[in-house]
């Protein structure tokens, strides 16, 4: 059997491209495990790229195109799972990349899905409302014949939403002729959407954060914590860590930072930013550096905004016990050997930030059913799944002598792997 001989080299020049750094850390664990090269070709590379050119009329008579991406990376474990991204910045590299950690994240949590992302280049701030419902209907019927419940399941991502969703699940049920909640998840509950949804990300975030204290004898009580972002992650985990008695002591934006040692009230700070529009000018807190912040001292520091905020350029400067990667690729692999030398507690983003697809998971569940589940009983589900992953991450960690990202790819892998081995190649 050939196994993989040497992993794809990350410089100071590729640190930042979030494909080279989804490949550096899939070989990695690859060769870790030994994993036959054949195997290994097939799960390098997406199983389809999708790029299509989408006209769209505008309000004023003038015809636009924009571009758009679907990507399937793995499809061994069950339909393709994966967000819809609507931002200037969209790249073909960063929605591979999105999809195969997709496919990873979905083998972490041990849910039947594969992965898939998908990303329009656009800026969603100058649509108009019906603009941006053209861009969405018309992207929808070019990809649609590889979408479906039993195909490929879209969720929202960045600039992207309920009435997005809603938009999506439209369309596709027009084509179809009748109605197909399960094509999407994320949608508003009235269409088939799952209670607890908004909050899963963010739920999920705390939920393995309390494992890691558990594992280090910390109280939440005890815990400063640092949050970058405050948006569907980054706000929910805070109102949700403060509940628990976390001090969250500062919230970074992307246009400013809030810090109060003693720690910030985070209702009055979600009200705040909901009538002004930012984080700046909150009277609870004072005004600091948005960089500065993050190298704040704190017992857990949960970047949960963009990629590559934490590179070998800064890592060392980072003061946490614990970094809960909300965000997707917060981190380079370069940053990682920083943090592991610094013995900082990771929690990689495929375990940190996969609640928000477990409860996708429920979601599609309840749809193919017709029948809806409580709250509660969603919460509960998310719990058992997030820290029974939490610990065959660290067992894995534990076992291979390895940090936990890697010890989350190579399970993952592994997971993967042994689909792909029990299906066979089809020829």
């Amino acid at each position: 059997m050939a196994t993989m001989t040497s992993p794809i080299s990350i410089s100071l020049q590729n640190e930042k491209n979030p494909w080279i750094a989804a490949a550096a850390r899939f070989d990695e664990a690859a060769l870790r495990l030994k994993l036959d090269e054949g195997i290994c070709k097939v799960l390098r590379a997406p199983n389809k790229e999708i790029t299509v050119n989408i006209p769209v009329q505008l309000d004023d008579g003038r015809i636009e195109v924009f571009t758009g991406y679907r990507v399937q990376h793995s499809l061994a474990r069950g339909p393709g799972k994966g967000g819809i991204r609507f931002a200037p910045d969209v790249t073909l590299d960063e929605v591979r990349a999105l999809a195969s950690w997709m496919t990873w994240k979905c083998a972490v949590v041990n849910i039947p899905f594969g992965g898939a992302k998908g990303g329009v280049i656009c800026d969603p701030h100058l649509l108009s409302d019906m603009e941006l419902e053209k861009l969405t209907r018309r992207y929808t019927a070019e990809i649609i014949d590889f979408l479906g419940p039993e195909r490929d399941v879209p969720a929202p991502d960045v600039n992207t939403n309920e009435q997005v969703m809603a938009w999506i699940m439209d369309t596709y049920s027009m084509h179809a002729r009748h109605t197909t909640t399960a094509v999407v998840t994320g949608k508003p509950a009235s269409l088939g959407g799952s209670r607890g949804r908004p909050e899963a990300t963010g739920r999920g975030c705390m939920i393995v954060t309390l494992q890691a204290l558990k594992r280090m004898g910390l109280a939440p009580s005890d815990c400063r914590v640092v949050i970058q972002g405050f948006g569907n992650v980054g706000g929910m985990a805070a109102r949700l860590m403060a509940a628990m008695g976390f001090k969250i002591v500062c919230i970074i934006e992307y246009d400013g930072a809030v810090y109060n040692p003693r720690g910030l009230d985070i209702a009055a700070l979600q009200k705040h930013r909901k009538e002004t529009g930012s984080v700046a000018g909150f009277g609870g807190g004072e005004a600091i550096d948005k960089t500065e912040a993050m190298f704040l001292e704190c017992d857990v520091l949960l970047p949960g905004a963009t990629e590559n905020v934490i590179t070998s350029l800064n890592a060392d400067r980072i003061r946490c016990k614990i970094l809960c990667e909300g965000a997707n690729g917060p981190t380079t692999p370069l940053a990682d050997e920083v943090l592991f030398d610094k013995k900082v507690f990771v929690i990689p983003d495929i375990l940190a930030n996969a609640g928000g697809v477990t409860v996708s998971y429920f979601e599609w569940v309840q749809d193919r059913q017709g029948f809806f589940w409580n709250e509660q009983l969603v919460n509960t589900r998310l719990e058992e799944i997030m820290v029974e992953s939490f610990d065959a991450v660290v067992e894995f960690a534990e076992k291979h002598q390895v940090n936990n990202r890697t010890a989350a790819y190579m399970l993952a892998l592994d997971r993967v792997a042994a689909a792909i081995k029990l299906r066979g190649i089809y020829a």
